[in-house]
């Protein structure tokens, strides 16, 4: 059995069929070959696969595609405009907030949804808004770094 979904992911409209227990991780990294969102630990604790759904910071590995149906779906593919980084993604090279890369996706759409809601965070708002997402490699003073440069660039 399948349901049908629409949703538009990235700006484009998608339509498709897919089970009901399919997970929209999987969707996003299968069935349309992004794989931005990267499968952590699928239980909603490492934030590695976080994504926006109609703006809201997302993990993509506890929400099912059909419940995607209608929305508006962004994943890391989608933040660069006209082949310009997004000034996360740019602040995230230049103050050396990735390492392995692994968990970047994840921090920048959430530290996007962060900005979004708070345009000039204090470093300890950066931390509290990306305490869904685990870093192994870095020790996030440099992902902190990234987001303060990031929101300079965005204001």
């Amino acid at each position: 059995m399948t349901v049908s979904i629409q949703l538009e992911v990235n700006g484009k409209p998608v339509q498709a069929e897919v089970e009901p227990r399919r997970l929209l991780v999987h969707f996003l990294r299968e069935d349309l070959g992004l794989t931005g969102a990267n499968i952590g630990c699928e239980t909603s604790l490492c934030g590695a696969c976080t994504i926006l759904v109609d703006g809201n910071a997302v993990k993509s590995c506890t929400m099912l595609a059909a419940q995607a149906d209608g929305a508006a779906v962004t994943t890391i593919e989608g933040l660069a405009r006209n082949g310009e980084l997004h000034p996360l993604q740019d602040g995230f090279w230049e103050k050396h907030g990735l390492q392995c890369g692994y968990c970047t996706p994840g921090m920048i759409l959430s530290a996007n949804y962060l900005l979004e809601q708070n345009p000039s965070p204090s470093d300890e708002e950066i931390r509290e808004g990306l305490k869904g997402n685990i870093c192994r490699c870095t020790g996030y003073h440099n992902i902190v770094e990234a987001v303060k440069y990031a929101a300079e660039r965005m204001s």
